[in-house]
């Protein structure tokens, strides 16, 4: 579960570092985190009184500066050349920076917040019969200069404009219509085809499809029956006509 907790004028370990900083005017790039970690661990030994909740976190951020600090204070010719390659601080100023920039967004929420506090809307009291006035149209001054020349060069106008909206290949495209076909009807009829005739070709079955998809749903209905037995289906050579026999009882 998230602690939430305020410590005097502090809300973490993070913002007491960013505290510190700003306090000893030093980069954020640049930390003497020698100096920033004493710093740190006075405030922490003036924290004894405090719960071991909100002592967690500051005292996991103090062993990271105290392993900061050690690292930093390693001679140079004991410090490998994989750690010469890599600042120590790195990691905590990208929190650091990380921290500060939503701690200023909340800054800025908060102000806005505060600011609409003082922002006031009043209700519209227009009289009905002012909301229903219309300005009354003179239809003689509006059409005064109208003439059928005039109307004419608007019509050809609005034609040119429609003209050039239309796509010259999509225009020509037919209108896609969804075939609804149900595979449950056409299992009734299928039944109904097969117990009316007992010996068919596929061939004469489809005669009644008026679309590709009905078609389909035909062969899909024929391949059911025969999993269930309800027919028996031969076919002579390659590409002759499937002959179906139903074993369903007239």
């Amino acid at each position: 579960m998230d602690i939430n907790f305020k410590l005097q004028v502090f809300e973490g370990p993070l913002d007491l570092l960013l505290h510190l900083i700003d306090k000893n005017k030093v980069d954020i790039y640049d930390i003497p985190i020698v100096e920033i970690t004493d710093q740190y661990m006075e405030y922490i030994r003036l924290m004894e009184e405090e719960s071991l909740d909100v002592m967690s976190e500051f005292l996991l951020m103090a062993a990271t500066l105290l392993d900061i600090k050690s690292r930093m204070l390693l001679p140079k010719e004991a410090v490998n050349e994989e750690e010469e390659t890599e600042d120590p601080r790195a990691e905590l100023v990208q929190q650091l920076l990380e921290y500060k920039m939503y701690k200023t967004i909340s800054y800025e929420l908060r102000d806005r917040q505060m600011d609409a506090t003082k922002v006031l809307y009043k209700a519209p009291t227009i009289p009905p019969e002012v909301l229903a006035y219309e300005t009354p149209v003179d239809l003689e001054v509006l059409m005064s200069d109208v003439t059928l020349n005039r109307l004419n060069e608007v019509f050809n106008q609005v034609l040119r404009r429609q003209d050039s909206r239309r796509d010259p290949i999509r225009s020509s495209f037919g209108k896609i219509k969804k075939e609804e076909v149900s595979l449950e009807q056409k299992m009734e009829w299928v039944v109904a085809f097969a117990k009316a005739h007992n010996t068919f070709s596929f061939r004469h079955l489809l005669e009644a499809s008026r679309s590709k998809t009905e078609v389909i749903v035909t062969f899909l209905c024929i391949l059911e029956m025969m999993k269930s037995g309800q027919i028996y289906i031969t076919q002579e050579d390659t590409f002759t006509d499937i002959i179906i026999e139903s074993k369903i009882a007239a």
